[in-house]
């Protein structure tokens, strides 16, 4: 019988025998292990530091100083909701995010990194702060708003910020979009549309958008700060 499947007063009198010092002893694993499993998923300083210096040297390359890129071919990262990055990173690591520029940049680039550093540069890209878009409203954008906020129920589309929030801040499984290049957004919608990036609850929102429907889209939230 486990120590723990006893009854309180046995449990007392088993105890009552231990010396101090093995309690004593005993009392530190359990805090020790309690410790470790707080802190088990927190990335340490040395994987920090190297996964800072991994963004800084090799990543900068193409998502810009602190994740903020300037090239509309790559996303932005600063700000990014760290679970979701995580979520791709591994995705880029295991190659079942097969959209182009997955193919052709990150499976290479993700393929040797262990999960310590996928979470340590996932948590360093979402405490960066993210640059304002240089886009300003539109008219365009006036209508991508409306598609975000209430959808297009004539053809089925439900509306963004159901799963991506008010302010398109994104929650901890979906992304941040707010500030993303519109080429970056516009080209994510097309492949989620022809299945090239397999995510079935996006090829249900993006199948039904037109073309006008998705610029739109990807003005409006290129605008939002």
């Amino acid at each position: 019988m486990r120590i723990n499947e006893v009854g309180a007063e046995t449990r007392r009198l088993l105890l009552a025998d231990w010396p101090h010092d093995l309690l004593l002893l005993a009392g530190m694993i359990v805090l020790s292990l309690a410790a470790f499993t707080v802190r088990a998923d927190v990335p340490d300083a040395s994987v920090r530091i190297y996964a800072q210096r991994l963004a800084v040297t090799v990543c900068t390359n193409c998502h810009g100083a602190r994740g903020n890129s300037t090239q509309p071919k790559f996303p932005r990262l600063a700000g990014q909701n760290p679970r979701y990055l995580a979520a791709q990173l591994k995705a880029f690591r295991s190659q079942t995010r097969g959209d182009p520029d997955a193919v052709s940049f990150m499976w290479g680039m993700a393929g040797q990194l262990d999960d310590a550093t996928i979470d340590a540069l996932a948590e360093y890209y979402s405490l960066q702060q993210p640059e304002s878009s240089a886009q300003g409203p539109s008219a365009q954008a006036v209508r991508g708003r409306e598609i975000f906020e209430h959808g297009v129920p004539s053809e089925g589309v439900p509306a963004c910020n159901s799963c991506h929030g008010p302010d398109a801040h994104g929650t901890q499984d979906f992304p941040r979009l707010a500030g993303q290049h519109a080429q970056y957004i516009l080209k994510q919608l097309v492949s989620f549309q022809s299945n090239m990036r397999d995510v079935a609850i996006m090829h249900g929102v993006a199948q039904n958008l037109r073309a006008a429907e998705i610029e739109s889209l990807a003005a409006y939230l290129n605008a939002r700060p």
